[in-house]
């Protein structure tokens, strides 16, 4: 949520913060705004796209080696040029940058109000800024020290940067609740929401951690403190995320890419934790506490939006192969309903970014009542890879598209490796299924492959389906979590009313909804279930429906029902998800495209949710 990017050094600042916050973009796009330090303090900021600040400051007093920028996503006050930061202190000499929420900003705004100031925006980040000010002018303390004070007395989550008129060689940043990088440069310092910005001037970075702030000087020295003024020390860590990885390369889209990246993302994800031949599997983190994990008497899976989903196969999966009870639990209610948790529970915390701030509010409470907290994630040195006892990375590489494909993917990758690991530690899965399985990973990249092939097929599809407002989406067993991220992809990127069912709960209400306008996209590749999904769609068919089968290469008995099948390669159920959802996330994109949408940033939604 909001985008980062600051700069001091040696160089013109305004570039980088311009190519820094198109790369920031999807963290938010409802207006962008610089602030530039060269002897007075420039701030130029506009409602939109970043290509609309260009518009404006074209012309303008642009040349500084100090600054900052930000793309917002609204939280406090509409989408306008008002709302939109930098912002600054009365003065107008504090300039300041902030992603989260300052949830206790109304009472600080009523007392800074009856102390003179005057507020322009309905922003929490103008009484921050403001309160700062005051804290300077009241204590007569130097800039990093007012920051400090203030950030004591506010309730919330933060990623600020401020810069000031009157130590302009000096630039401060802190964190809580929301992530921030500082980037080492030869005599420069870099500044950013997460690495991407950085990535094309240096390797060498720190990521701060909740409730520390660094002072960055020109002459090339920082300072790490927290809040309580005791200096900290931080491990310079090296990215290993290349410029090409974030660029779209010779794609149309940021999410057509991802898309398309889903074989070399799974293929990563399991590179060197598994071998089909030699019949074995090894997480570290699960290696770590095999005990403890064998012993557990509950998993419970815990993440939001697209996670969930990858959470909820994860149940499905983890409860077949281990013979687990598993519970799966949306973070945001996770951690508001008093949860019954205990020590002998294995939580697994799912998040793409590692930032999600309803996921990390439950690993904290998971944590404070003894569970051991396993962490998915596909962000190296994220919060909730630090957060954690233990964890996976899922290696999907960086995913700017607001819509999650490949991190989808890869989660339920890891999940799968994770309960097979487990099974086979608790001996609750025969050795000839292991390898089985294991084979069948091996093959599910080039399978997907298969699938991408298909595209000007499904094209033709979502072509006459492009005018929908409504779309049913159905699955059985494993196929029903598949069902209800596919609904949720075309959701978010075509602003079509859709939604994922239990096939067999379509008769206890969604069924009133069928009729010959209404698009059921039926997923019916696992054999199990197959002559119950034959029926389902009979019941559709008789009501007029239009039926979407995804189906099994060859199948012959539901091709001759549906309306349009798409033939996908056929494997163990279990795998199955990693298939079945391609085809449905070519059908959201090329139908959102089709209707004029942003596929990449659509309205309304971030990539990174680090707010409540």
């Amino acid at each position: 949520m909001c985008g980062i990017v600051a700069y001091i050094g040696n160089k013109e600042a305004y570039p980088i913060l311009i190519k820094g916050l198109k790369r920031l973009e999807y963290r938010g796009y409802d207006s962008a705004g610089v602030a530039l330090l060269n002897g007075s303090l420039d701030v130029y900021k506009k409602q939109g796209k970043v290509s609309m600040l260009e518009d404006f400051a074209t012309g303008k007093k642009l040349s500084a080696t100090v600054g900052i920028g930000h793309t917002r996503w609204a939280t406090h006050g509409v989408p306008n040029d008002i709302n939109a930061h930098p912002h600054l202190s009365n003065s107008g000499n504090i300039a300041l940058i902030h992603n989260g929420i300052i949830e206790n900003y109304g009472p600080i705004k009523e007392e800074l109000q009856k102390r003179g100031y005057e507020f322009h925006s309905e922003t929490d980040t103008e009484v921050l800024v403001n309160l700062i000010e005051e804290v300077q002018k009241q204590e007569n303390v130097s800039l990093d020290h007012a920051v400090r004070i203030a950030l004591n007395e506010v309730i919330g989550a933060y990623a600020i940067v401020v810069i000031d008129k009157n130590n302009p060689d000096m630039l401060i940043a802190a964190r809580k609740g929301s992530p921030l990088v500082l980037g080492i440069g030869i005599d420069e310092f870099f500044v950013a929401s997460d690495a991407s910005p950085i990535i094309e001037y240096t390797k060498n970075v720190i990521y701060l951690d909740d409730e520390e702030y660094v002072v960055v000087n020109r002459d090339g020295t920082y300072t790490i403190k927290n809040l309580g003024n005791i200096e900290k020390s931080h491990a310079i860590q090296t990215l290993e995320m290349n410029l090409e990885a974030i660029e779209k390369g010779d794609f149309e889209h940021y999410m057509l890419k991802e898309i398309y990246e889903q074989p070399k993302a799974i293929e990563d994800s399991f590179r060197g934790r598994m071998n089909a031949a030699g019949g074995w599997i090894k997480m570290g983190g699960i290696t770590e506490y095999e005990q403890r994990i064998n012993n557990a008497d509950r998993f419970l899976i815990t993440a939001c939006g697209t996670s969930w989903h990858s959470g909820l196969l994860g149940e499905y999966i983890i409860e077949d192969l281990t013979r687990v009870p598993v519970e799966v639990e949306y973070a945001s209610e996770f951690r508001y309903r008093n949860p019954i948790v205990k020590e002998s529970d294995f939580i697994i915390a799912i998040s793409q970014s590692g930032e999600t701030a309803d996921t990390l509010a439950a690993i904290e409470l998971a944590k404070e009542r003894l569970a051991l907290v396993y962490g998915i994630c596909n962000v190296i040195g994220s919060s909730i890879a630090r957060a954690t006892h233990a964890g996976s990375y899922t290696h999907a590489g960086p995913e700017i598209g607001v819509a999650s494909t490949k991190a989808f993917s890869t989660q339920v990758s890891v999940l799968i490796l994770i309960a097979l690991q487990i099974a086979q530690s608790k001996g609750t899965i025969p050795q000839s299924k292991l390898r089985q399985l294991l084979y069948e990973l091996e093959s599910v990249p080039e399978k997907i492959k298969e699938v991408l092939e298909l595209d000007g097929e499904i094209k033709k599809i979502a072509e006459v389906y492009k005018d929908a407002n409504n779309f049913l989406y159905l699955g059985r067993g494993y196929n029903y979590p598949v069902a209800m991220e596919g609904a949720l992809k075309l959701k978010e990127i075509s602003y079509i009313h859709a939604e994922g069912y239990p096939a067999a709960e379509m008769k206890h209400g969604p069924i009133a909804l069928i009729d010959e306008e209404m698009p059921v996209v039926f997923l019916a590749t696992n054999m199990s279930a197959y002559e119950k999904i034959v029926s389902n769609i009979q019941e559709v068919k008789a009501r007029k429906g239009k039926v979407i089968a995804i189906v099994n290469k060859g199948d012959t008995q539901i091709k001759a029902m549906a309306d349009h099948v798409i033939e996908v390669p056929e494997v163990d159920e279990i795998i199955s998800p990693l298939i079945t959802i391609v085809p449905l996330q070519l059908l959201a994109y090329h139908i959102a495209i089709m209707r004029g949408c942003n596929v990449d940033q659509p309205r309304n939604l971030a990539k990174s949710v680090t707010v409540e």
